[in-house]
C-alpha cells in the first residue's frame, strides 16, 4: 500500500485565503495602464489563435459533440457563430484557442495563461453582458491566480509531468469567473477547491489532440467551480495548502513565500510572452537563432553538415519529439522545427502540415540536428537560453544564443506585432471587414457596454443557435 503523501508543512501559511482575498480585490479603476493594455492584447492574441483553430479537426470534433448535445444558446462559438451552453464555448473555444499551439505562455506557470481563463470568462461574460471594464478585471484576476498557484508548486509540479495550462489554468479560471460573479470570500475558496478537485493536464499527451482539450476543460472547469459555488457547492476550502491537497500531491517542495511575494503590487500579467512562430514556445530559440545565422551569413541549407542544439533541460521532456509523424508533432520537434527554419521553409501556420514532416529534404536536414540538455540550468522547463551551433561542410563553425524569456519593453511594438499577427490568424477566417471590426472593439475594450457584442464580431456571420 502507498503511504499518503506528505502533507503542506504546519507552519505554511493559508495560502489559498490569501490567494483569494487579494485577487477578489482587483478592481479595474486600480489597475495600472500598461496592465490594462496588456490584458487587451492578450485578448486580441486569443481571438487571433482562436479563429485560426476553429477549422481544426479537434475543434470540429468537439464543436460537432457540443451540437449535438444542444442547450440553451448562452454563448458564442468564436469564427461559427453558432451559440451554445457556456460550459460548451468554455470547452470548445478553449480548445480551439490552443489547436495552433500559437498562444500566450507565461515562464512563472510554465504554461500558457490565456487559453484557459479567457474562454469560460468571454462566455460568461456573453451570458451576463457584462462591461469591457469588469472583464478586464476579472481576467488579471484569473491570470493573477494561475501564476500565484504556478510559483507555489513549480518547478516539481512541470517536471512531475503535470500540463500546467490544464492544472493551474483550472484556477484561473475559477478565479476569473468567481470575480465575474462577484462572490462573497467563503464562495470564492470553495470554487477554488471545486478547481482543484478538477484540475488535470499531462504532459506525455503533448502533440496529441488532448494537449489543446487540457485548456478547454481548464476554461470549462473553472466555468462550472464558479457556477457551483456561487449555488452553495462546498469544497476543501484550504485546497492550496492542506495535507492531500492540491500542493501536497503535485510536486514535491511547496514554495509559499514564493506564491505570495508581491502579493496585490505586482501582476504577472507583464511577464507574458508572446509568439511569433506557430509550435511550442521552447523551440522558438532555436528558430530564432537558426533564422539569424541565415540572415546573417546567407546560410545555405546544403553546405551544412550538422547543426547542435544546447538547450534548457526542461525542453527535452516538453518539445523533443526526435521524428515528428504528424503537423502537430512537429510542433513539439526541436530538430523538426530546426530543420524548416533551415530550409527557409518559414514557422508559420502553413508551414506545420503532415506532408512537411516527412518531406526527404526536410528529413535530411532534421537527422543532421543533435539536441542536448545544458548542464548548468536544471529544472528550467521554458526558456533560459538556447546556444545554436551550424557546422559547415568546409569546415566552417556558426555560432548564435538565444533568450527570449525576457517580455517586451515596449508595449507599443508589441501591439503592432500582434496586430499583424492577428491580421494573418482572423483575415482568412471572418474576411477583413469583420476582423478589423473585432480589432476596433478591442482597442476600445474598456468602453464596451457588453461583451456580447464583442464576441460576436468573432464570426463569419450572424449568430445561429444551435439545433
Amino acid at each position: 500500500m502507498q503511504p499518503a503523501p506528505a502533507a503542506a508543512p504546519a507552519e505554511s501559511p493559508p495560502i489559498t485565503r490569501m490567494l483569494a482575498e487579494k485577487v477578489s480585490a482587483i478592481r479595474f479603476e486600480e489597475l495600472p495602464p500598461e496592465v490594462v493594455f496588456l490584458a487587451r492584447q492578450c485578448l486580441l492574441d486569443w481571438m487571433g489563435v482562436t479563429l485560426g483553430g476553429f477549422n481544426e479537426p479537434l475543434a470540429g470534433i468537439l464543436r460537432a459533440d457540443a451540437l449535438e448535445q444542444g442547450g440553451h444558446p448562452q454563448a458564442t462559438l468564436i469564427g461559427s457563430g453558432e451559440r451554445v451552453t457556456t460550459a460548451q464555448a468554455a470547452l470548445v473555444n478553449g480548445a480551439a484557442s490552443h489547436a495552433l499551439d500559437f498562444d500566450d505562455v507565461h515562464l512563472g506557470m510554465s504554461g500558457h495563461p490565456s487559453v484557459p481563463v479567457i474562454p469560460g470568462l468571454l462566455a460568461l461574460a456573453e451570458q451576463r453582458r457584462a462591461t469591457g471594464r469588469d472583464f478586464v478585471a476579472a481576467f488579471v484576476a484569473g491570470f493573477e491566480m494561475e501564476c500565484r498557484v504556478g510559483a507555489l508548486v513549480m518547478p516539481g509540479h512541470y517536471q512531475a509531468g503535470f500540463h500546467a495550462t490544464g492544472t493551474l489554468g483550472t484556477f484561473g479560471a475559477a478565479a476569473a469567473c468567481a470575480h465575474l460573479m462577484q462572490l462573497d470570500a467563503d464562495q470564492w475558496r470553495n470554487a477554488l477547491g471545486i478547481a482543484g478537485a478538477q484540475a488535470a493536464g499531462l504532459k506525455s499527451m503533448f502533440g496529441t489532440m488532448c494537449k489543446p482539450f487540457h485548456a478547454g476543460k481548464a476554461a470549462a472547469n473553472g466555468l462550472l467551480a464558479a457556477s457551483l459555488a456561487a449555488r452553495g457547492f462546498t469544497s476543501n476550502a484550504d485546497v492550496l495548502e492542506t495535507a492531500q491537497g492540491f500542493g501536497a500531491t503535485q510536486t514535491g517542495t511547496l514554495s509559499p513565500e514564493r506564491a505570495l511575494r508581491g502579493l496585490g503590487e505586482d501582476y504577472a500579467i507583464r511577464g507574458t510572452l508572446f509568439k511569433y512562430h506557430a509550435a511550442c514556445y521552447g523551440t522558438h530559440e532555436t528558430i530564432e537563432g537558426v533564422l539569424r545565422l541565415r540572415e546573417e551569413n546567407g546560410l545555405d541549407a546544403a553546405k551544412v553538415d550538422a547543426v547542435d542544439l544546447l538547450v534548457p533541460p526542461g525542453h527535452l521532456a516538453m518539445c523533443n519529439i526526435p521524428e515528428p509523424a504528424t503537423a502537430l508533432e512537429g510542433k513539439f520537434s526541436l530538430r523538426f522545427t530546426a530543420a524548416l527554419a533551415l530550409a527557409g521553409r518559414g514557422s508559420s501556420e502553413a508551414a506545420f502540415t503532415d506532408e512537411a514532416v516527412h518531406d526527404p529534404a526536410l528529413v535530411a536536414l532534421r537527422d543532421r540536428v543533435t539536441v542536448r540538455p545544458r548542464t548548468e540550468e536544471q529544472g528550467v522547463a521554458i526558456g533560459g537560453g538556447t546556444d545554436v551551433t551550424v557546422r559547415l561542410r568546409d569546415g566552417g563553425e556558426l555560432r548564435k544564443r538565444v533568450n527570449l524569456d525576457i517580455p517586451a519593453s515596449d508595449l507599443g511594438q508589441q501591439w503592432r506585432r500582434l496586430v499583424e499577427k492577428y491580421r494573418s490568424l482572423a483575415e482568412p477566417a471572418i474576411g477583413p471587414v469583420r476582423a478589423s471590426a473585432l480589432l476596433s472593439a478591442i482597442e476600445g475594450l474598456e468602453g464596451a457596454d457588453s461583451m456580447a457584442a464583442v464576441a460576436e464580431l468573432a464570426t463569419a456571420g450572424p449568430a445561429r443557435s444551435a439545433p
